[in-house]
């Protein structure tokens, strides 16, 4: 399950900085500062050299000898965990394939009795950060299944090797020092670091710095332990949520109805209008209800097009993106939150096959829209925001429906350059 959840680190990528003031920061040495922040390896060639800068590095910014020499004393290269790094293919999955698997009917039900076990703490805890319990346990059930799968990997060779790598070395190099902080601070020792190949921590999978800048003592015992304590882990994903921006005692997704006749360039997350005039479109609840006039703002959510389930998403679901900005997981996250809630299984669409790209032909698409000019980031066979924002201006340009769904009919059309 654990290796679904890898991509999470690139939506961390808008957190790559310690809260630590620069002009708190000791000089560092011109050798240490040049080698520990430019150099970088596709091998384990050099590791040894540069992680000795690093410990120079570390020390000059107020982290201890005693620190460095017990987190990263000894650590060696692990030419597997950057090939992992490298390899991730789960977000290419469609979201009905990762939905089916991953809102699985235990994750639910699970999720509904730890809330009712622990009433209090949930309550104690939507008091303090304004988080339901609902959508604590939809990340909890995703990331670990409750703090069942944390990983076993040694994280901080983990971290290491990746900060040694090329592809994303400043990103971990925050992360690497972010763990030396949290061995220095005495929350965990570098023994009980374990996770996943990819460095996260914890029941919640926090990276290093979240754990470091977000983390709450919650059961009182003077250390911020994520990896053992429910309370600590709980309470500090629901501080995390709410720096990210949660609105207390506002939605997050409800499943919907759409006309057929929908403008369907208006469902984009980037278009948010009043729920009432959605209303006034033709949208209604799953029921068949009216949705309320109102100026609540919502968008449209079509994850599997216009033929396929459609969702209300309001601006809390901007939480769940900020959490993880595949899409597929962020409204598998937001979904299974509903569920727990309450919310009955969605409606899988208007009765008509939905036709998924495989990974080879969304690359493929990826390809032709860069060739049209369009900006999708990196060609992966992944349909993230970029791409489908692409694939809906050439919806548009010629004359399909504009959903921002990748499809065979367009993925034709631009092969013959139409």
């Amino acid at each position: 399950m654990r290796k679904s959840l890898m991509t999470r680190l690139a939506a961390a990528a808008f957190s790559t900085t310690l809260a630590i003031s620069a002009s708190a920061l000791l000089p560092v040495p011109a050798a240490a500062q040049g080698v520990a922040l430019t150099s970088c390896g596709n091998s384990g060639q050099g590791f040894a050299q540069w992680l000795e800068l690093f410990k120079q590095q570390a020390v000059a910014q107020g982290v201890s000898p005693r620190a460095v020499s017990a987190a990263l004393g000894g650590i060696t290269y692990d030419a597997n965990v950057v090939g992992a790094d490298r390899g991730q293919k789960v977000f290419g999955q469609s979201f009905f394939e990762f939905s089916d698997r991953m809102v699985a009917n235990y994750r639910i039900q699970q999720g509904r009795q730890l809330i009712q076990k622990n009433k209090a703490l949930f309550d104690h805890i939507e008091q303090q950060f304004g988080v339901p319990g609902a959508v604590l346990v939809a990340f909890w059930g995703l990331e670990t299944d409750f703090g069942a799968f944390m990983g076993d990997k040694q994280t901080i060779r983990s971290v290491a090797s990746l900060a040694w790598d090329c592809r994303r070395a400043e990103m971990f190099r925050t992360q690497l020092m972010a763990i030396l902080r949290i061995v220095e601070r005495g929350d965990l020792t570098p023994q009980a670091m374990r996770g996943p190949w990819a460095g996260e921590l914890g029941q919640f999978q926090f990276l290093p710095d979240h754990y470091l800048n977000y983390g709450v003592d919650f059961d009182g015992d003077g250390r911020v332990d994520l990896i053992r304590s429910t309370p600590d882990a709980l309470a500090s994903a629901a501080n995390y949520i709410k720096a990210l921006g949660w609105q207390r005692g506002q939605p997050w997704l409800e499943e919907v109805r759409v006309p057929s006749n929908l403008p369907w360039q208006q469902a984009d997350l980037s278009i948010k209008l009043p729920r009432g005039q959605w209303a006034a479109m033709g949208v209604v609840r799953a029921d068949g209800r009216p949705l309320p006039n109102d100026q609540l703002p919502a968008s449209v959510l079509l994850p599997m097009g216009r033929n396929g389930p459609a969702f209300l998403v309001y601006p809390n679901f901007d939480v769940f993106t900020e959490w993880n900005n595949s899409l597929v997981y962020a409204t598998s996250a937001a979904y299974l939150a509903a569920r727990v809630a309450g919310a009955g299984p969605f409606n899988r669409g208007q009765g008509k096959a939905i036709p998924v790209l495989s990974q080879a032909q969304v690359v493929e698409l990826q390809r032709l829209l860069n060739a049209r000019g369009h900006h999708v980031g990196r060609v992966d066979g992944i349909t993230g925001a970029a791409t489908r924002q692409a694939v809906k201006v050439e919806q548009m340009r010629l004359g399909l429906p504009a959903d921002s769904y990748p499809t065979p009919d367009l993925l034709a059309a631009l092969r013959a350059g139409r």
